[in-house]
């Protein structure tokens, strides 16, 4: 009875500090499902990563808010709906609600099948493989509470997510990444640094101040 309570006032302190987060109320205002998009906001205006006419895929994107935020950067107008110059495919494990103009697959993007799919939505009409421009990523595995377990997990997509990225990437195209501190963290900023030219990590504003997310930024295939 007692840990229910505890439980319960824990709900209760989240669920409080979230309806009063300024980045809630921001992104209900602006019309974002999550207050993730300003963090993908501030990567993307700290290296000028997205730009109309490129081709983004979006590993991750439930709810759909760095969709959104993307789908309004390749718009000629920035608007929500309407005109769109450029592509967007986004995939994700759990299902999304449609954002007009994104082409969502749903599946576990380490199953073969389910990247087979991601890559037949990237071949150009004459079937040959669309470069990509730019890669992001917020996936994140689902916690066990086991550190040396999780940190795995966590690692296991990143690699997962730079191998996609090695494969479709322009050659200066750029890859984003959701990481935490902790065990793998420097193995991960190496495999990194190995890859791209340019690596940059990047806590945005919009990340919570006790979370160990982070983000990596690569930018230019090696």
């Amino acid at each position: 009875m007692k840990v229910k309570t505890q439980s319960k006032k824990v709900n209760k302190a989240w669920l409080n500090q979230h309806v009063n987060d300024p980045w809630v109320k921001l992104a209900q205002k602006e019309g974002y499902r999550a207050r993730a998009a300003y963090k993908l906001k501030e990567i993307d205006e700290t290296f000028h990563l997205i730009r109309p006419g490129q081709c983004v895929v979006d590993l991750g994107c439930a709810p759909g808010a760095w969709s959104q935020y993307l789908r309004r950067r390749l718009s000629p107008e920035g608007a929500a709906s309407g005109a769109l110059n450029g592509i967007i495919v986004g995939l994700d494990l759990l299902p999304m609600e449609p954002v007009e103009g994104v082409h969502y697959i749903q599946g576990d993007f380490r199953e073969e099948s389910v990247l087979a799919q991601l890559e037949a939505a990237l071949r150009l009409p004459d079937g040959t493989p669309r470069p990509v421009d730019v890669v992001v990523s917020d996936m994140a595995p689902n916690l066990s509470g086991v550190e040396s377990v999780d940190a795995a997990r966590i690692e296991h997509l990143v690699e997962l997510a730079v191998d996609f990225a090695r494969q479709h990437l322009k050659k200066d195209g750029a890859l984003v990444v959701k990481l935490f501190h902790g065990s793998g963290y420097d193995g991960l900023v190496r495999r990194f640094r190995e890859t791209f030219r340019l690596v940059k990590p990047l806590k945005p504003k919009a990340s919570r101040d006790k979370s160990s997310e982070t983000f990596l930024v690569g930018i230019g295939l090696k």
